[in-house]
């Protein structure tokens, strides 16, 4: 039986409708109407090896793109969330590293239930500044901080404790997040994996809200 479930959210600001499954292939189509962030979804399905589909029917991106960011992590968290359903059996927790040139993006999850997000990144490295100024032509007008917000809110909706620790930072934001990206599927991927000696919720409690 494929684990999988579909989501979708209304409010005054956007209309977001995300469908997953989660024992796929890495197939997506994914039209969220922030480019950068549809490629970056792109890597994680394909690296994950889930099939994602992402629809945003209405927005206010001419105002700006909080909170159509947002609300995908928000949704994007739902669905994984529903799609676990009782979480019997899954190996829970997963970890992948991943380089892109001369960064390395390490990436920790835990699907514990309890939703925290920590980005782990040395705030005195040159280029940090040019990565948090959304205002940079060069960073197809996406930036750290929305990349933020949008882990947190998955992390949150999911009910994970995401880990993400880049080093060296670099002013290229497209060879900082892609490799994060691509990390985030493949640690996912694993924690969501059955483990068939697992007979269970993978938690001492018997339970992961």
């Amino acid at each position: 039986m494929q684990r999988k479930a579909e989501k979708e959210r209304s409010s005054k600001e956007t209309k977001i409708k995300i469908s997953l499954t989660i024992d796929g292939s890495g197939e997506s189509k994914i039209n969220s109407g922030i480019g950068f962030l549809d490629h970056m979804l792109e890597l994680f399905a394909f690296w994950g090896k889930f099939d994602l589909y992402v629809e945003t029917k209405e927005s206010d991106l001419k105002i700006d793109m909080h909170h159509t960011n947002e609300d995908l992590g928000i949704v994007l968290g739902q669905v994984f969330k529903e799609a676990l359903g009782d979480k019997a059996g899954i190996n829970r927790n997963g970890f992948a590293s991943f380089p892109m040139e001369d960064v390395t993006a390490n990436v920790t999850v835990d699907i514990s239930g309890r939703g925290s997000y920590n980005l782990n990144v040395d705030t005195r490295q040159e280029g940090f500044s040019e990565l948090v100024d959304p205002s940079t032509e060069a960073k197809e007008h996406y930036d750290l901080t929305y990349a933020n917000h949008f882990f947190e809110s998955f992390a949150q909706h999911l009910g994970m404790n995401l880990n993400i620790k880049i080093d060296p930072l670099t002013p290229d934001l497209h060879a900082t997040l892609e490799p994060v990206f691509k990390a985030l599927g493949k640690a996912l991927g694993e924690a969501v994996q059955i483990d068939p000696r697992r007979k269970g919720v993978p938690s001492t409690k018997g339970i992961i809200d």
